[in-house]
């Protein structure tokens, strides 16, 4: 099986989604990776290590666009 490498970007914008709502098991399966996966990136955000990010810098959502890049 390939590895999938996701952008930070990618990762960023799933934290988001996943604390926004509070269902991080949810926005795993929609975007069919890893529950553990999500927490790791969760933890990642909060221990600061995608750099000095702030939840409102993250641009905005865009399913479509996440989607067509999770395919890649």
């Amino acid at each position: 099986m390939k590895r999938t490498k996701h952008s930070t970007n990618f990762k960023l914008q799933l934290v988001k989604e996943a604390l926004e709502t509070g269902n991080k098991a949810a926005v795993a399966r929609r975007y069919e990776i890893a529950t553990n996966m999500l927490h790791r990136w969760i933890n990642e955000y909060r221990d600061g290590k995608f750099g000095d990010v702030q939840m409102e810098q993250i641009p905005e959502f865009d399913s479509k666009a996440i989607a067509e890049e999770n395919d890649q």
